[in-house]
């Protein structure tokens, strides 16, 4: 069947404008059991992180078993219909090398794999952003950050040290820039390129030739400070290229209804969580349109505000003020904003698990990493700190376990999903969190 692929479509003009009517899925651009395409490539495996704030009380967090079969703890209990799809990371330890900062210092070493030597900077790119300079240049999106708070501040991803990628914070906005007038449905039997990326694309062009007739004016060294600086502009033209052709089919998306008004605004735990659903629901549709292979999502600040309702505390400060209950051995209400977090962590798994993709399920094609920012926030403690892994990227993570780290540098888990997405690393990490040791219990 020469000739006919994927990207076969029949071409015309329309009142001046190109337009492209695609073939349909067929059986033939699919392999033989319907979970990669007839060329041979996989699906593709996605990446993304998710963040809760104020880490856990370690007596009724971690696991007493380790490996599979572990029994899920009272502040684990959520993640009961998720098991299955996640992994349990505890004892690591985020090394400060001479610098502390409270609720800032462990997640950066998680994300950045450095300990920052002044607040609220880190010292290199979040590993989101690594991964996706590798995998996310031919999507509309090169990622999607979005926040539960409703706060446009609470940065969690970094292009590098001095810019952050600023979070959608308002549903309304985050549907509209997802799947508003500028969406091309991948299932749509007509394909009209958007007239507006046709412009940008235009104008780029003749940029793009100056800076390839600049190259040659100019020194090694100025040709390679040109290379970096115009690296963003030619990923920007291949992603231009990318919306001017016709989409894959996706079976999977269907872009959802349309929002109309913002929920209500606030810091209790019951409107966090209704921002989070959404916004999530949002996520990982356009995750399964493919408009996006990474994501970062955070459910709350490190030095989490939100509030319970009849209790005058906001949660930060209940962990620092409350007194242990010397009854139960741990703090009541600080444990109780913990588990309202991993009750949003379990819907963010699932809502990946319930879309159908090839055989099996999102959930299958992704590779999430979740942490927080301490381990026990009454102390601000960098030691003994949890984490989790979702999905089971393609096959190559296996997925159900407990990993006790025994103390082992929190940047081993992240360095481990950077290899897992592809990427050619000997190491990652500064001074005491370098690492080249990958986390292989959980690699298939």
């Amino acid at each position: 069947m020469s000739g006919l692929n994927r990207r076969r479509v029949l071409r015309g003009v329309l009142e001046g404008g190109a337009v492209t009517v695609a073939l349909p899925l067929l059986n033939c651009f699919l392999n033989g059991n319907g979970d990669a395409l007839a060329g041979g490539e996989p699906m593709p495996v996605r990446y993304g992180t998710w963040f809760w704030g104020c880490g856990m009380a370690k007596k009724i967090f971690v696991p007493k078993e380790t490996g599979r079969g572990y029994t899920l703890t009272e502040e684990l209990e959520a993640l009961k219909n998720v098991k299955d799809h996640i992994n349990v990371h505890t004892g690591l330890t985020a090394y400060r090398d001479g610098n502390f900062f409270c609720h800032y210092t462990g997640w950066v070493v998680f994300r950045t794999g450095a300990a920052p030597v002044v607040t609220t900077q880190p010292l290199a790119e979040s590993l989101d952003v690594t991964i996706a300079n590798k995998i996310g240049r031919t999507t509309r999106f090169k990622s999607l950050t979005a926040t539960a708070t409703g706060d446009v501040r609470n940065v969690i991803s970094y292009e590098n040290a001095t810019t952050p990628n600023t979070p959608e914070f308002s549903p309304l906005s985050f549907y509209t820039r997802l799947f508003g007038p500028d969406f091309q449905d991948p299932n749509a039997p007509t394909f009209t390129p958007n007239p507006r990326v046709m412009v940008r694309k235009s104008a780029l062009s003749p940029v793009m030739d100056r800076i390839k007739a600049l190259e040659k004016e100019v020194g090694a060294e100025d040709k390679q400070r040109l290379d970096q600086y115009f690296t963003g502009l030619r990923h920007l033209e291949q992603q231009f290229d990318h919306q001017l052709t016709k989409p894959e089919p996706r079976a999977a998306c269907v872009a959802p209804k349309a929002l109309k008004e913002e929920p209500v605004p606030g810091t209790d735990s019951t409107l966090v969580a209704a921002r989070h659903k959404l916004m999530t629901d949002l996520m990982v549709m356009a995750v399964a349109c493919d408009q996006t292979r990474v994501f970062n999502m955070s459910m709350s600040k490190s030095d989490s505000n939100q509030t319970k309702q009849g209790y005058e505390k906001p949660h930060h400060t209940c962990t620092h003020e409350e007194p242990v209950d010397e009854k139960l051995g741990y703090q009541p209400n600080a444990s109780w904003f913990t588990r309202r977090s991993m009750e949003n962590w379990a819907y963010f798994v699932e809502a990946f698990a319930r879309v159908k993709e090839g055989d099996g399920h999102l959930i299958d094609n992704v590779l999430i990493m979740a942490n927080t920012d301490v381990s026990y926030a009454r102390v601000h403690s960098l030691d003994e700190m949890p984490a989790f892994t979702a999905g089971r990227a393609g096959g190559k993570v296996k997925t159900g376990m407990h990993i006790d780290h025994k103390g082992a540098q929190a940047t081993s888990l992240g360095y481990t999903t950077m290899k897992v997405m592809g990427l050619d690393v000997a190491s990652w990490g500064a001074k005491s969190n370098q690492t080249s040791k990958e986390v292989g219990e959980i690699l298939a």
